[in-house]
């Protein structure tokens, strides 16, 4: 995927002083910002990777209505390609390696997280949830040195972003599945 100069590198011709401000103008100003802000989910004043992963379990959950496992497969695989372009185009412009409003990747991760452990009941999907944002809020281990890897603009901008959270997923998915064998 090759991305428009304007994504790939800083602008050259951004203006000096303090970068742009994350507000609802901004957000919807860009596809890319949109999607990277969950649609407005990151502009949550408190925990917006909270609010961006409950944005995403609810949006599983309509998916679920009118997709088969495959679809969403298909689906978090597409979401997984738009965010690293989204999150590279809006960490671009906000001149951050990595906001805390942009949750697309809490979105894209929790997704598979959701894919793999369903079905489950409401208290399995409440026990992934809490995982999930363990894993990705404390960043112990792995997940850690993935946050630390990538960040940066250009390419690696996006999936430096998006990252974390995949091993945050990995991880998550790791202790249900011992939690399923082991119980």
């Amino acid at each position: 995927m090759t991305l428009p100069p304007s994504a790939a590198t800083p602008a050259p011709h951004a203006p000096a002083g303090n970068p742009p401000r994350a507000t609802a103008r901004f957000v919807f100003a860009h596809p890319a910002h949109a999607f990277a802000f969950g649609f407005g989910a990151g502009l949550a004043p408190k925990a917006p990777g909270t609010v961006g992963t409950l944005w995403a379990w609810l949006a599983y959950l309509g998916m679920q209505l009118w997709l088969t496992p495959a679809q969403i497969g298909a689906t978090i695989a597409f979401a997984l390609a738009l965010g690293w372009w989204a999150c590279t185009v809006t960490v671009n412009h906000l001149r951050n390696p990595d906001p805390g409003q942009v949750v697309w990747d809490e979105v894209a991760a929790f997704w598979i997280v959701l894919w793999l452990v369903m079905p489950a009941s409401f208290l399995g999907q409440l026990v992934a949830f809490g995982l999930f944002r363990f894993f990705d809020a404390v960043k112990p281990g792995p997940v850690g040195w993935a946050d630390r890897l990538f960040h940066g603009f250009g390419w690696r901008g996006g999936l430096g972003v998006m990252i974390d959270d995949l091993v945050a997923a990995f991880c998550t998915l790791l202790v249900i599945a011992l939690w399923r064998f082991f119980l």
